[in-house]
């Protein structure tokens, strides 16, 4: 019934019966189970001048979600849009339409990793499930020295592949989210069945400044640190 009314548009209850050969009674039932998991509508037809008076003429038609089940080329679309903006902006400018893109998707998850607290780990929490709800399918956990952000599926993975920049502007916003720098260990788009963010301790980020500061030649207040001069090669 379902792949009837993609062929050939919306159809009236008898006229699915005639096509399908199936009682009117079957019909009803198809129907009625198809309108309740949302993937059909019932409307009414167009006016028929041939029809006398009475009731409109009802016909079905697929909703959205009926149509999910059909093949798109949503993401062969996006491909070529971010390609010509590439062309014609260079990669600068898909950057910024990926972090453009991602501002949403940090806005909607604000208030939720907000509540949670100032813990980074409590935030991770948090914020797998306002990307469950975004359809990430996403959890968190804790492991020795750290946790993990799991987020099973990708929506844009097939983009992502081509285009790096929108999987580096989502860890950008894992990162603010949580409240510390964090590691992308593995995504979807390269490959991995999984994408993958580690999430340091407070102790192991302590440390990543630490080193970061001394590489940099600052304290750990962002002073620089004094010179001190190998007094035994002067000597």
């Amino acid at each position: 019934m379902i792949d009837l009314l993609w062929r050939e548009g919306p159809l009236s209850a008898a006229d699915l019966g005639t096509e399908l050969g199936i009682s009117a009674a079957a019909v009803r039932r198809h129907l009625d189970a198809l309108e309740a998991q949302g993937r059909i509508e019932g409307r009414t037809a167009p006016h028929r001048a041939s029809r006398g008076r009475g009731r409109p003429a009802r016909v079905f038609a697929l909703t959205s979600v009926g149509r999910d089940r059909f093949p798109h080329a949503y993401d062969d679309l996006a491909v070529a849009a971010l390609r010509h903006l590439a062309r014609s902006g260079g990669a600068e400018a898909v950057t910024a339409f990926a972090q453009d893109q991602l501002a949403g998707l940090e806005e909607r998850c604000t208030q939720a990793v907000t509540t949670a607290g100032p813990d980074r780990f409590d935030r991770a929490q948090a914020l797998a499930g306002a990307l469950s709800r975004e359809g990430y399918a996403a959890t968190a956990s804790g492991l020795a020295g750290g946790g993990q952000l799991c987020q099973h599926h990708c929506p844009v993975a097939h983009v992502a592949a081509e285009f790096p920049q929108l999987c580096e502007a989502e860890t950008a916003v894992i990162s603010r989210l949580v409240g510390t720098h964090v590691q992308r260990l593995a995504t979807i788009a390269r490959g991995d069945s999984v994408c993958t963010t580690n999430i340091p301790s407070a102790e192991i980020s302590a440390a990543h400044r630490r080193a970061s500061d001394q590489q940099n030649g600052t304290d750990q207040h962002g002073i620089p640190a004094p010179h001190v001069s190998n007094w035994r090669n002067s000597a």
